[in-house]
């Protein structure tokens, strides 16, 4: 969190922090691949990753070109060095996530750009950015490496195995909120697939489920902000979550049912920094009453906001599943008259989903339902 009084400067590109929580109810480590009359897998899970692994052999990765019969075809392990560069937004952190060293995957990008005949990615001192080539790419390199991810998962299916592991992202508050309880019901009916939890802010994560790197995202809109496209992936609206003014308990707009933004539009005002989503929300429903705010206090962090409200220290708009989990005293919430201002909660999964990802969805679909009847609510 920042104060600031003058026009902040530009926000830090959103990351995506991974942290480990397997749910893993009982069970048990996964069997020799020989068990059972099964052949070794040619996949590589590592990080989340189910992607065919560069070859290790030698630290070199198999040519990126496959001749056959004339035609010459994108090998797969090239195009996960890319897409996992892309993801990692630095060439060091997808090489510690596939296990090679910096230079090893650096030396297979410029074999790939040579190959292709066009630069793919452009190094930094802080990191990689993709090209134009890049990026169309990454597309087609993320769909590929979640097809055969798929592919991997049907025949386990088909050869009778039961799934071991789901991957879910999901941003900051809804893993506070909704992921919780969702999480502890699939625990009840799936107690042998381990569930790995990413945090993943918004508008990140499309690519991580196009890939395959994730099995399911819970992402959201804010008024204001345009969805991402969902080209080949379904997206199921789970919540509509209303924005509500929080103010200190002993405010004189507190005493009005419903005080409309020009009752506090001089007020110190908590919320994002310039361009995150709850920011870009205040700003537009600001402007559509002609009237401007002054954001005294920056943070992204619902928590924080409302001990500062507690505190007396300025007003802020707060989701209404936010205020039903927060502990009450010293804040009171009050809807805004003029528009119906609200977060829209999504879940995100490829189209074909394999189990067990529709029995995540049914759980997150009744966290939400639960989330709205909260007592704070």
């Amino acid at each position: 969190m920042r104060r600031t009084r003058s026009a902040p400067g530009r926000p830090a590109a959103a990351g995506r922090t991974r942290f480990a929580r397997a749910h893993d109810r009982g069970a048990s480590a996964p069997s020799s691949p020989a068990a059972a009359g099964r052949a070794p897998s040619a996949w590589t899970h590592d990080s989340g990753a189910g992607a065919p692994g560069p070859s290790a052999e030698a630290g070199r990765v198999p040519s990126a070109w496959t001749h056959d019969r004339g035609a010459a075809v994108l090998d797969a392990n090239r195009l996960r060095v890319l897409v996992e560069v892309a993801h990692a937004g630095s060439i060091s952190g997808a090489a510690e996530r596939m296990s090679f060293t910096p230079p090893a995957l650096s030396q297979q990008l410029t074999k790939l750009e040579r190959e292709v005949g066009c630069v793919l990615v452009e190094r930094g001192r802080t990191g990689v950015r993709l090209t134009g080539a890049g990026r169309v790419l990454l597309a087609y390199g993320e769909r590929v490496l979640g097809e055969l991810r798929d592919a991997e998962a049907a025949v386990r299916a088909a050869a009778g195995e039961a799934p071991r592991r789901l991957a879910l992202g999901a941003f900051a508050s809804a893993g506070k909120v909704l992921v919780p309880g969702a999480i502890v019901a699939f625990g009840r009916t799936h107690p042998h697939v381990r569930l790995a939890l990413s945090d993943v802010e918004p508008p990140d994560g499309y690519g991580l489920v196009t890939s395959g790197d994730l099995d399911l995202l819970v992402t959201h809109r804010y008024p204001g902000v345009t969805l991402p496209a969902a080209t080949g992936l379904h997206r199921e609206q789970i919540l509509v979550d209303p924005l509500l003014l929080v103010l200190p308990e002993d405010h004189p707009a507190a005493r009005s049912a419903r005080p409309g933004l020009g009752d506090v539009a001089g007020e110190e005002w908590i919320c994002g920094a310039p361009g995150i989503s709850n920011r870009v929300a205040l700003e537009a429903a600001a402007r559509a009453e002609g009237v401007s705010v002054e954001v005294a206090y920056e943070t992204r962090d619902y928590e924080v906001m409302l001990a500062l409200i507690r505190a007396g220290v300025g007003v802020g708009l707060v989701p209404s599943s936010i205020l039903g989990a927060a502990p009450p005293g010293g804040w009171t919430a009050r809807p805004l008259p003029e528009s119906a201002l609200a977060r829209e909660i999504y879940v995100v999964h490829r189209r074909r989903p394999p189990d067990p990802v529709p029995a995540v969805v049914a759980t997150l679909r009744d966290s939400a339902r639960r989330a709205l009847t909260a007592p704070g609510t």
